[in-house]
């Protein structure tokens, strides 16, 4: 970012690294201990306070309505923003390792993560090659209540299991034994040098991604027109565009960050964007799924509309539910 904003012909920055409270929380899932706003609250805080001047987020931890004061002022081109099937890996770290074909048949929920694999290359096309690889009682490391609810109606047996920490730990704990798999998202794995890590990156009509996921935004203080007339030399118009129109959908759902919703805005024909959505029941038995598409200038009201569209078609009692799940974890009454 520093290097963006030197180019665009910006003032030097100085990197302030600020420690959350999310990163410190390694072993509770993030829908019991507050939710990814846990990655930002310390950052705009700082940014309020003025003690810094801008902030740079991926843009899925961000709340769906940003506290008074603050806004976005430019956001990065797009990485993938799929969800990513990531296998146990070589004890040297390098390339795959994919079951034994001779452990086809082993059920995975009466074996250890560890025990049907080898070191024959991973050769995953579909869905189904995946499904097939992993069985339908799989160790699934993920703490995501959306990534949960959508694969449960894949891997109806499974057990999911949250793992925190940085990459390095969590493949580290993969390749270890600890889960037959990880899913994460693959814009982290591709920004961080593990691409080769991706074992199979989920199709969206099996797991549609968090709103945002794959985007880096960059918050500032409201006030600060300077700063994001500079930014807007750095904006992507097209990733801006498709944020725009995922927050919009949250919104209009009701906010929140460890929900089970989904959302994806592309770039479709012309000036124009095709925005899909998803609403999962926790346990899965239930999804609300809508899609739309209109001109990219439009990008809100695109989002507002599938947004009250889903709640029309029932997603609000799907997340009525999903809360007050939540609120009994936390202890919270309904």
């Amino acid at each position: 970012m520093a290097a963006r904003i030197a180019a665009a012909g910006g003032p030097p920055c100085r990197i302030v690294v600020i420690r959350t409270t999310g990163d410190r929380l390694h072993d509770a899932p993030l829908s019991e201990v507050g939710g990814k706003r846990l990655f930002v609250k310390e950052i705009e805080d700082a940014l309020l306070r003025d003690e810094i001047d801008l902030a740079v987020h991926s843009s899925k931890d961000m709340p769906a309505v940003l506290p008074d004061g603050l806004a976005i002022g430019a956001v990065l081109p797009r990485e993938d923003p799929r969800d990513a099937v990531v296998l146990p890996g070589m004890a040297d770290g390098s390339g795959l390792m994919a079951r034994d074909p001779g452990h086809h048949a082993a059920d995975p929920s009466t074996t250890h993560p560890s025990d049907a694999i080898s070191h024959q290359p991973s050769a995953m096309t579909s869905i189904e090659d995946l499904v097939a690889h992993l069985g339908r009682s799989p160790s699934i490391g993920t703490g995501s209540v959306r990534r949960i609810a959508q694969l449960t109606r894949l891997f109806p047996g499974a057990t999911f299991q949250p793992i925190r920490g940085n990459l390095d730990t969590r493949l580290r704990k993969l390749d270890e034994g600890a889960h037959h798999a990880l899913v994460l998202a693959a814009a982290g794995l591709r920004r961080l040098g593990f691409a080769a890590r991706i074992s199979f990156a989920l199709p969206v009509e099996v797991c549609v991604p968090a709103p945002g996921q794959g985007i880096v935004a960059v918050e500032v203080r409201a006030a600060d027109t300077p700063l994001q007339r500079l930014l807007g030399t750095i904006d992507d118009e097209g990733s801006a565009a498709a944020l725009t129109a995922e927050r919009a959908l949250v919104e209009a759902l009701g906010g929140g960050c460890q929900t089970p919703v989904g959302a994806l805005a592309s770039p479709a024909e012309g000036e124009t964007l095709s925005l899909v959505a998803v609403v999962v029941a926790l346990d899965g038995s239930r999804a609300v799924r809508g899609q739309t598409h209109g001109p990219r200038a439009e990008a809100a009201d695109l989002g507002a509309r599938l947004g009250a569209q889903l709640i029309a078609d029932g997603a609000d009692e799907i997340l009525a539910d999903a809360r007050r799940a939540q609120g009994a974890v936390e202890g919270i009454q309904p």
